[in-house]
């Protein structure tokens, strides 16, 4: 592989390397970005601002072609968010999390994820806003856990599983907190293929890939793709109003709910 770049993330020494795979003319506009952020690539804003400005150099700096993320971690892709930063840090998911999120749905060029390991939670996410996902066949796990720790999904996180998976495979995702390994994740459509990076060239090679930005207008049609999922990006307040709304609902249902309780109890009660 030759290296075009690197992109330093401070806080943990670690980095993102830009590499091409080949040499060969078919591969030249293919752009691997490989994180390694230890321990398990976290998804914390100074982690995020590095893969960003990573997607914003290539775009500015390369012709046009594919983008694939995978990790330089055997064992994970990433863990997800580091919870207490992201509660402490003040705007995490609308100034840091959604702006990800936002970048790969609208992102210019076809993107392809290579789980080389586990996804749990915001990695799973991450991996569902590329436009492609591969799985190592023999290693690593695809969860969303949210529902064993007690964490609700907010609409971003929700949209993207709805969007792109089958009724029946979005509910086992969300509400079983199923985990998919590289067979069960292909046979349940959540990933392209299962394999390594060749595997990975050889669906961009067959799909025809590289070419595909070429016109220009491969962000506008994720954009119209995917409307719903991107106004639920973009309108982090009004999705904070909908949720209020609705636990206001939910407190009056649940009060007339204990009142029809107590009442059928006391009517028992005098029997």
């Amino acid at each position: 592989m030759t290296a075009l770049f690197t992109v330093p993330i401070t806080s943990t020494g670690g980095s993102i390397i830009c590499t091409n795979p080949s040499t060969a003319k078919e591969r030249q506009n293919i752009y691997v970005l490989t994180f390694t952020s230890p321990k398990d690539n976290r998804l914390t804003p100074i982690f995020i601002d590095a893969l960003v400005l990573a997607l914003d150099i290539i775009e500015h700096r390369y012709p046009k072609g594919v983008v694939v993320t995978t990790s330089g971690i055997a064992k994970f892709y990433s863990n997800g968010l580091d919870l207490e930063l992201a509660g402490s840090t003040e705007g995490f998911l609308e100034k840091w999390l959604w702006k990800l999120f936002r970048r790969f749905l609208t992102y210019p060029m076809p993107t392809v994820c290579l789980l080389n390991g586990h996804a749990f939670a915001g990695g799973f996410m991450l991996a569902m806003y590329h436009d492609y996902r591969i799985m190592n066949p023999d290693r690593g796990f695809l969860c969303v856990n949210e529902l064993e720790f007690g964490v609700p999904l907010q609409t971003p996180m929700m949209a993207i599983f709805r969007e792109k998976l089958t009724p029946t495979t979005f509910r086992n995702v969300v509400l079983e907190a199923h985990r998919f390994g590289g067979g069960n994740a292909l046979q349940a459509g959540i990933v392209d293929a299962v394999g390594g990076i060749e595997e990975t060239l050889s669906l961009i090679h067959e799909r025809k890939l590289q070419t595909k930005a070429a016109t220009g207008i491969y962000g506008t049609m994720k954009e119209e793709m995917y409307a719903r999922t991107l106004n639920g990006l973009d309108d982090h307040s009004g999705n904070l109003k909908w949720r209020e709304n609705v636990d206001d609902r939910n407190d009056v249902v649940a009060k007339k709910g204990l009142e029809s309780v107590i009442k059928f109890e006391k009517q028992n009660a005098k029997l």
